[in-house]
């Protein structure tokens, strides 16, 4: 299994008095191994909080994540890991292929750069420009670095956020050749999105969230019946709201 996550909860302290707010609230679910997977929620499910915890960035207050059956999550599972979250930070005054080497070396570093850099900046459309300064480049082409670091160690999961937040066309068509191209390369790939449509072109499989806790979590057309992922969303929420109605 590449990603599994057991019975995850956190809180957080809120206001002037500190009073705790749960945000994840028992949260299990699976991401299986070579396959595209989606993590569908409205905006304060829990998404965000749930890959900080998934990648380390904060501890839960309980639960278990383990990435290829390994629980620890350590410098040789890191290296296995390709992330892009939904705002990266650039560092302006670098060039696009010194941007890569900042990560590399983050990731280890060791030989075979020049050669991953090439092959990644080829896939994002950026090799021509490898020497320009991130300060000059568009939203769109800071967003196609940012997946080339994500995919500079050639992953084995790939963890996205947001992925096609603020591309234009081609450049979504772009990111979705890429993603359809490490699938058939054998990477997992799990990604949030708000786009429903993306979810219709790219998964496989389904996670969906509300209020910290699972809704779902198993194949597309389990859960869409071939009536496409923005129909299935819709009739699930208007079933949670006639839910909470009655309470």
């Amino acid at each position: 299994m590449g990603l599994l996550v057991k019975n995850l909860e956190k809180s957080f302290k809120t206001g002037f008095l500190g009073k705790k707010k749960k945000i994840l609230k028992n949260l299990s679910f699976e991401v299986a191994d070579q396959k595209t997977t989606g993590f569908i929620g409205v905006n304060g499910a829990g998404k965000t909080t749930s890959l900080k915890c998934i990648l380390g960035f904060i501890r839960p207050d309980q639960g278990e994540i383990s990435f290829f059956g390994e629980k620890q999550l350590t410098k040789e599972v890191k290296s296995k890991i390709g992330y892009l979250p939904e705002r990266p930070y650039f560092y302006e005054f670098l060039t696009a292929k010194e941007f890569l080497k900042f990560h590399w070396d983050l990731t280890g570093g060791g030989l075979g750069f020049d050669e991953a850099s090439e092959n990644v900046l080829r896939q994002v459309n950026l090799l021509n420009v490898h020497d320009k300064f991130l300060r000059s480049f568009s939203k769109g082409m800071l967003q196609r670095i940012g997946f080339a670091q994500a995919l500079i160690r050639n992953p084995k999961i790939l963890i996205l956020d947001e992925p096609m937040s603020g591309l234009d066309p081609d450049g979504r068509m772009l990111i979705k050749d890429i993603i359809h191209s490490q699938r058939q390369k054998g990477t997992t790939i799990f990604f949030s999105s708000h786009l429903l449509n993306d979810m219709d072109e790219l998964c496989d499989e389904l996670v969906i969230i509300d209020s910290g806790e699972l809704l779902f979590n198993g194949s597309k057309s389990k859960f869409d019946e071939g009536q496409g992922v923005e129909h299935a969303f819709k009739r699930l929420r208007q079933q949670m709201d006639a839910q909470r109605s009655t309470l």
